[in-house]
């Protein structure tokens, strides 16, 4: 996905396999209760569903990438939206648009946005899934791990610089305003930049981020790549 020469059609089955491995692990950060079903040759078989109250909000235009995977795992699942764009110039993010379950207060959400490129400072704990690494035929199934985020780092010697760091602030503030906690809040990410992570958690510490890879280089160009308007 990193390769400058990636065909759409390769951006986006790579894009697809990790954006169901993200939502997986989400889902597995639910609540559910036990459950006895039948099988079909009449035994009883004592397994787990989710309880009732969850939904998804995707920031729009790259976070609507992400809705089928959701989907797909979840068929019935309900599915809210945010639009924020920065202002030409003051940089600041700007909310146009949300619309949300009438009760998404009472729901855990999992907030929707691939890429996480952000300033900040401080450093917290982010769940990495995998690396893209995974994509490759040789590698293993990823496991889920802790991973500290550096205090700084840098690309090829020089300081990186991640975007405005106001998109998902912007989005989790209006998720807040309708009367989410912080800590039913799941963001389901591809990529994040180390200042990417730190911003969010410093921001909201009892958020949960689930990303596949914390690295100074991530494809900013996710929305346009995905949808073929690069």
């Amino acid at each position: 996905m990193l390769f400058r020469t990636a065909s759409r059609g390769d951006f986006v089955f790579s894009a697809d396999r990790l954006i169901r491995l993200v939502v997986e692990e989400g889902l597995n950060q639910l609540p559910y209760t036990e459950c006895t079903v039948t099988t079909p040759t009449g035994y009883k078989y004592e397994g787990v569903k989710f309880e009732k109250g969850n939904c998804g909000v995707s920031i729009m235009r790259s976070g609507e990438a992400m809705e089928q995977g959701l989907r797909d795992c979840c068929r019935s699942i309900r599915i809210g939206k945010i639009l924020i764009q920065s202002d030409e110039e003051t940089q600041r993010a700007k909310v146009y648009y949300a619309k949300f379950p009438p009760d998404i207060y009472r729901r855990k959400v999992l907030l929707m946005y691939p890429i996480l490129s952000l300033t900040g400072v401080g450093w917290r704990h982010v769940v990495v899934l995998a690396s893209s690494a995974s994509l490759l035929p040789s590698a293993t199934k990823p496991q889920a791990s802790r991973q500290a985020v550096p205090s700084s780092c840098t690309a090829q010697g020089a300081p990186v610089w991640a975007g405005t760091g106001n998109t998902v602030i912007e989005a989790v503030k209006v998720l807040l305003e309708h009367g989410v906690q912080p800590s039913v809040i799941i963001l389901l990410s591809l990529f994040s930049t180390p200042h990417g992570a730190k911003s969010i958690i410093q921001e909201f510490p009892e958020i949960t981020i689930l990303t596949t890879e914390v690295h100074p280089v991530a494809p900013t160009h996710f929305g346009q790549k995905y949808f073929g308007t690069d």
